[in-house]
């Protein structure tokens, strides 16, 4: 299980994050719920060890997990699909998934099964990666983080700037991970989408948790007050 332990974290003299709690049990899929700015991404990149963390406000399996960069939580099966997606604009499709699994763990999500699987890799394969529309490059993200073989796949922003169709596109691929035993850490401004596809949530606002609970029959008018901070 991956959780935080009065997770606090800090831009420097700014403090994005106050005594943050959450766990994410293996194989569950968890939602990141709250307004720009609540601090979602800040969690993210906590967890992914893009941030500065004290080495006990998070634990993997029972063991302290904080103090670590991304690298080492890689190493321990936690990666990270950036909101902007941040592909290697000189490198074509292939090259960034081929650069990810050389630093990513062995396993089952290889370069080679990602190209039969997923057709919409092949057929762009040789293209450079910033060259293609933005759920093409979503779906590149998300492939680039799977052959780093996650446990946990923390995924920022899921829809943010695409059409429906290539959201839904996204949530295939993402259904795909998850039935394969990959826990699934989601942020997602659409907070109907977000209950749907998760199982348990957490609303962020200003930092704290504002309210938690199961997905499934959630209040959407309590979620909507915590979200805005009513």
């Amino acid at each position: 299980m991956l959780c935080t332990k009065s997770l606090d974290a800090f831009y420097r003299q700014f403090q994005a994050l106050f005594g943050v709690d959450i766990h994410v049990r293996p194989g569950e899929t968890v939602a990141l719920i709250g307004a720009n700015g609540a601090g979602k991404s800040t969690l993210l990149r906590a967890l992914a060890g893009a941030l500065d963390t004290p080495r006990g406000a998070i634990e993997l399996d029972g063991h302290a997990a904080g103090a670590a960069n991304e690298r080492q939580q890689l190493a321990r099966g936690i990666a990270l699909v950036p909101e902007g997606r941040r592909l290697f604009p000189s490198l074509s499709v292939l090259e960034n998934l081929q650069l990810a699994a050389r630093n990513g763990r062995s396993g089952h999500w290889t370069v080679e099964r990602l190209l039969r699987d997923i057709p919409l890799l092949d057929s762009v394969r040789d293209r450079p990666a910033t060259a293609l529309s933005g759920g093409q490059q979503q779906i590149v993200a998300l492939s680039r983080a799977l052959v780093m073989n996650p446990s946990y796949l923390l995924f920022d922003e899921v829809s943010l700037g695409l059409s429906p169709a290539a959201v839904d596109d996204v949530y295939r691929l993402i259904g795909t991970v998850k039935a394969e035993g990959v826990a699934i850490v989601l942020v997602e401004q659409n907070v109907r989408r977000a209950l749907a596809e998760s199982e348990r949530f957490y609303c962020i606002q200003k930092g704290r948790i504002a309210l938690e609970g199961a997905s499934a029959g959630a209040d959407y008018a309590q979620v909507t007050q915590a979200y805005f901070g009513a």
